[in-house]
């Protein structure tokens, strides 16, 4: 077996894994780069192999760093299947056509302000037709059901608790008379988590590829801490008629937020304010959660059963037009407007941090990770100015962040993860985390597993196992 690293390695997103097996060229996850412009365009274009010789991909889960560059794949003659959950299938309908027409929005925009300076325009990396070709080459397979991959390769999708349909994969592959497992972790969630179950324990494999977002952090911040934070910030905004500015992946984490929230008004820790949910993705998103309650841990299963709509309350607005969304930029607070992307990377939320930044009153709320190089690391880092649309934009708005409710798993549950594979894996692969981070969980497995060879891959990096 051959695996080679084109993404997400020493670095968050981009995760693309080729891996050679049982005379087949398999790919774990196709997903977009989002960094530097530049740098993500090069690799966004160039995937780092030739995707007319794959033969099969298998999608983790619908997220973008993920999932993102499937299209590219449609481009390059790939005629192969793509494997997935139901639930990431329908997500990821949604997703890649909102990324398409979220490249094709932004750079009319940036193209329209470039153009008077003489400067080249940017161009989409794909269309809506080259999603509707993936598309119809995705194939859906349930959680714990093994099911064939190419001849000699069998595979399983796991549930990994991290987003909607997210899933752990299993490969199982026989050639010359031996069998090799390898176990994909994907991107692994937390327990206790609003809606969805807890990430499901791992099967035995002889190779482990294993991310590592949080690998040198534990959750420190409590419920209570983050209630408490939310309470001032509700307060805040009240008091200065001003916007709570939330930059959230639009599946996920926006669901999430919504619960809640809905959670602190039903108990009375808070008054109710107007919330926008400003992404139809967001909208579309929310429909697709209704349909796949077979992912819901068992309180969210039994409030759906009951008739009560989780993600619904009337100050919760779900925003569609381009028009309704403009409004909202020239609206008086007190109000959160919640926004993808969640690095801040596309989208309407660039809009919404354009009006809102430059005054003190507002707050823009972090609830997630945000990768090296985006606005919303830079944001985190409480830069004075950042670049919005490419233009230098002062930073007055306050910068609020918010680390427990991250949907990943943190050191001590990934380390966790790795103890309980029984017997322990031959080799580790530690990927999905920047260099630092990849590093100290790579030095924490070794020292609980000193006989199993833990490796941190470079980019671009093969090895045979």
């Amino acid at each position: 077996m051959k695996i080679s690293f084109h993404g997400a390695a020493r670095s968050v997103t981009g995760s693309r894994h080729l891996i050679e097996a049982g005379g087949a060229r398999l790919l774990l996850d196709c997903g977009m780069f989002q960094g530097r412009r530049q740098e993500s365009d090069a690799r966004n274009r160039d995937l780092g192999f030739d995707p007319k010789t794959v033969e099969a991909v298998l999608l983790s889960h619908a997220h973008l760093d993920h999932s993102g560059v499937l299209p590219v794949l449609a481009q390059r003659a790939f005629r192969g299947k793509v494997f997935a959950t139901r639930a990431t299938a329908d997500l990821a309908e949604v997703m890649l056509e909102d990324s398409a027409h979220i490249q094709e929005s932004d750079c009319e925009y940036v193209n329209r302000k470039e153009s008077r300076k003489g400067k080249q325009c940017r161009r989409p990396y794909y269309d809506t037709d080259d999603v509707h070709t993936i598309l119809r080459r995705f194939e859906s397979a349930r959680y714990d059901d093994p099911f064939t991959v190419r001849p000699h390769v069998k595979a399983t999708f796991h549930d990994a608790g991290h987003i909607l349909g997210s899933a752990a994969i299993r490969l199982t592959v026989t050639a010359r008379g031996s069998t090799t497992t390898l176990l994909f972790s994907g991107d692994l969630g937390r327990k206790y988590m609003p809606i969805l179950r807890a990430p499901e324990s791992p099967p035995p494999c002889d190779v482990l590829i294993i991310e590592s977002t949080y690998g040198d952090r534990v959750h420190e911040e409590d419920n209570a801490a983050m209630r408490q934070k939310a309470e001032e910030l509700v307060a805040h905004a009240r008091t200065h008629q001003s916007k709570i500015i939330v930059p959230a992946f639009a599946v996920g984490r926006t669901q999430d937020l919504v619960m809640r929230i809905k959670e602190l008004v039903k108990e009375g820790r808070i008054e109710p304010l107007p919330i926008y949910i400003d992404s139809p993705l967001a909208s579309k998103a929310t429909e697709i959660f209704r349909k796949h309650p077979e992912c819901f841990d068992e309180e969210t299963y039994r409030t759906f059963a009951s008739g009560d709509d989780p993600f619904v309350a009337r100050y919760i607005h779900y925003v569609a037009s381009v028009q309704e969304s403009q409004r909202l930029n020239s609206m008086k607070g007190p109000c959160v407007i919640i926004a993808a992307s969640g690095m801040c990377e596309g989208g309407r939320i660039l809009h919404h941090l354009k009006h809102a930044i430059q005054d003190e009153a507002n707050v823009i709320a972090i609830v997630g990770f945000q990768a090296e190089h985006t606005l919303g690391r830079k944001l985190v880092e409480e830069w004075e100015t950042v670049p919005i649309f490419g233009v230098p934009t002062p930073r007055r708005a306050q910068v609020v962040r918010f680390n427990g409710l991250s949907a990943h798993a943190d050191r001590n549950d990934l380390l966790a993860y790795v103890r309980a594979i029984n017997p322990a894996p031959a080799k580790v692969f530690v990927v999905h985390g920047e260099e630092k981070q990849s590093l100290s969980l790579a030095a924490a497995i070794q020292a609980e597993h000193p006989r199993v060879e833990v490796i941190v891959p470079e980019p671009e990096s093969a090895y045979e196992v």
